[in-house]
């Protein structure tokens, strides 16, 4: 009978213990999918920089503003898409650093 109870209040935490390991490794993903995306980010701005505007809709503070606004959208569908791989390795990387904290 002791057997039994221990052997229900083990299978009992089971499921918490997957629950807390899904949790780390979504939020892994989604932290490498994010730090991909400032990326792709930061290298379409640059790519963009030297991009002059015409008239008549060229110009001004206002695109600058949705410009900055375009290339950080682009950034999240291009890393949402697949990206270059960056999010692959870095999510690894989590992962194994996650995996030595709890050793």
């Amino acid at each position: 009978m002791i057997e039994t109870n221990a052997l229900t209040h083990l299978q009992g935490n089971l499921p918490q213990v997957n629950t807390a390991a899904t949790r780390n490794h979504a939020k892994a993903r989604q932290t490498a999918e994010e730090f991909e995306s400032v990326y792709l980010s930061t290298v379409l701005s640059s790519m963009f920089s030297g991009i002059s505007t015409e008239a008549p809709f060229g110009g001004g503070h206002a695109e600058e503003t949705y410009r900055g606004l375009l290339i950080e959208e682009y950034g999240k569908s291009i890393s949402q898409a697949g990206g270059i791989g960056i999010a692959d390795s870095i999510y690894r990387e989590l992962i194994s650093i996650q995996e030595g904290a709890q050793s």
